[in-house]
């Protein structure tokens, strides 16, 4: 009898165990096999832009910052223009290696927490705007670094929309900089590492009172990557008149295979500016994002948030500064 009583307990003991170390197993598995399905789920199921695409008005805003300081006409234009939905900018500069991740984080949760989408303009890279106005970026070595933390962060959200433009008057500018080939280089490997579910990539198109259609094609042609993206922005940081765009980019697209389009409408409301990129008076701003699309123009984004400077000229402080006096013109009318 006494080793009957030896081995009961023992079989008492293996039992519950076993089939606790199976059911861990179990749930192990499902998670494991839940989160590929739902990922998997989320890639089938994302649509690309459209017509009443929202985007999120990012709490980060320039405008909603510098209206806590203004009063009057400035303050209304301000408070304006930062509920209105924008892209924002990832910059080196404004969100460096180490917290660029973070910025992307919190604008996807909020575009989580609103049911909206989230749209970024990445724009760091090595000899930006050619030692212009917006120079900058980063060096060849911390590009890529930059890039993979955005990714990572971007690839935390396959349900939510997320609409990139990328690296705006990099193609455009190479005929003048002559740097088309490092371009190419540097764009694939952004594309490489901001191809995430749910992600929507467009590359630079510059705008219908630029390059000829045929011209900016055979550059976007020489990237090498029109074929892993959605295709391209157009009139970003400009002021051409809409109708002026979805034919240019009628054009382009017929010319890179299909391609689609967004095109920026954040100051094209008056599109009198003509050539005159860089501050030109007495513009206003254009129709709100998600207004209208056709066969090859996915919609229509504020892309350049209103008000912020394009460089110090014709008054303006520097690229990318708040500038209220500019944020009360380009509203008039509309608030």
């Amino acid at each position: 009898m006494a080793p009957r009583k030896l081995r009961m307990p023992s079989v008492r003991v293996l039992v519950p165990v076993a089939i606790l170390a199976a059911l861990v197993l179990v749930l192990v598995l499902v998670g494991v096999v839940g989160s590929a399905v739902t990922r998997g789920f989320h890639a089938l199921t994302a649509q690309p832009p459209h017509v009443g695409t929202t985007i999120i008005a990012p709490a980060q805003a320039k405008a909603a910052a510098a209206s806590r300081d203004l009063s009057g006409d400035e303050k209304d234009a301000a408070t304006y223009l930062a509920e209105q939905p924008t892209a924002y900018w990832l910059t080196p500069e404004q969100d460096p290696i180490g917290t660029a991740g973070g910025t992307v984080l919190d604008l996807v949760s909020q575009a989580r927490d609103q049911g909206r989408s989230a749209a970024f303009v990445v724009y760091g890279l090595p000899g930006r705007d050619c030692g212009n106005h917006s120079a900058g970026g980063l060096s060849e070595q911390d590009y890529p670094v930059w890039l993979g933390e955005i990714g990572k962060a971007l690839d935390t959200a396959p349900e939510v929309q997320k609409i990139l433009i990328l690296e705006p008057d990099s193609i455009a500018l190479s005929e003048e900089c002559g740097n088309i080939g490092e371009r190419a280089r540097q764009l694939s490997t952004a594309v490489d590492e901001l191809t995430t579910a749910n992600t929507w990539i467009y590359l630079d198109g510059g705008h219908s009172n630029w390059l000829p259609a045929e011209k900016m094609a055979d550059l976007i042609g020489q990237t090498g990557v029109i074929d892993r993206v959605r295709g391209f922005a157009t009139n970003v940081s400009n002021y051409q008149a809409s109708a002026d765009e979805f034919t240019y980019a009628a054009a382009l697209s017929q010319l890179l295979g299909g391609a689609h389009a967004i095109v920026d409408t954040s100051r094209n409301g008056t599109a009198s500016s003509g050539g005159e990129w860089c501050n030109p008076p007495g513009q206003t701003v254009g129709e709100p994002s998600g207004t209208f699309h056709d066969d090859v123009v996915d919609t229509n984004l504020w892309i350049k948030p209103p008000g912020e400077s394009d460089g110090t000229c014709n008054g303006g402080p520097a690229a990318g500064v708040y500038w209220p006096q500019a944020g009360v013109e380009l509203t008039q009318g509309v608030r």
